[in-house]
């Protein structure tokens, strides 16, 4: 339900208000989902749902600063994503980049490429690797960016890279597999160093992960929004925030 303007924000302040008092998430990840739909219940071309989210990204971006959420992963890309037509790929990589050039001329947000750089086009894995170089010591929002991921991908790639560096370090596979924990494959994942979401987010009513930080998830809260993610308001943020402080987290107990 829509409400008349001046009734939206006085509902948005006070609903701002019961937050000081709640849990804040620190790390928020968000699969942003509906920009096709968006695009094709408007009757615009799709490449117009993608700008929208696009443009949406930035917005969001910046209520997680004013809420001081300190980390967030953004379900940009996925590997499946990649065999979609060529025109529209080739359109939304550069739609992507665009996005990253933003970000980094906003100066105050961390960014960090989440995904398998190797698969997308050399242009876009350099701005990904140049932009999170850049941008390193930035003090606000550390942004992760998740393009060309898929979650189990990640998996199979941290433990490649486990692998590989126990071999580099003359153990056998028999000592490796006895000492292997839950820690060490954290390690390698492309999140390492950063603490789990604690809340995840999807737009367009879709109820499920669709292979986003499956790892990482095992006790996130998660939050279904109905809208799509070019109509996700501040206040369906606020309302996520909400709920999320009104559960008890029970970490699998």
């Amino acid at each position: 339900m829509r409400l008349p303007g001046a009734v939206y924000r006085l509902y948005e302040r006070r609903l701002q208000r019961s937050l000081l008092c709640q849990r804040m998430p620190r790390h928020i990840g968000v699969v942003v989902d509906g920009n096709r739909r968006w695009a094709k219940l408007a009757g615009a071309p799709t490449r117009e749902g993608h700008q929208a989210g696009a443009d949406k990204i930035l917005e969001f971006l910046g209520w997680c600063d004013e809420l001081g959420i300190k980390v967030v992963t953004l379900y940009m890309l996925s590997t499946d994503n990649m065999n979609r037509s060529g025109d529209e790929l080739e359109q939304l990589m550069g739609i992507i980049a665009n996005t990253l050039d933003r970000l980094g001329e906003a100066r105050n947000m961390r960014v960090r490429p989440v995904g398998a750089l190797e698969t997308l086009p050399d242009y876009l894995a350099g701005k990904l690797e140049s932009l999170a170089a850049q941008t390193a010591g930035a003090p606000g929002v550390h942004v992760n960016v998740a393009v060309g991921y898929g979650g189990r991908q990640e998996i199979v790639d941290a433990v490649k890279e486990l692998l590989l560096d126990a071999a580099a370090d003359g153990r056998d596979l028999r000592s490796v597999a006895e000492s292997l924990g839950i820690e060490d494959i954290s390690r390698y994942l492309y999140t390492r160093g950063l603490p789990d979401p604690d809340l995840v987010i999807r737009t367009s009513g879709e109820q499920r992960l669709s292979g986003f930080l499956m790892w990482q998830s095992a006790y996130s809260e998660f939050y279904f929004c109905e809208a799509l993610w070019p109509d996700f308001r501040r206040l369906d943020f606020l309302r996520a925030l909400r709920d999320y402080g009104r559960r008890q987290r029970r970490f699998g107990t």
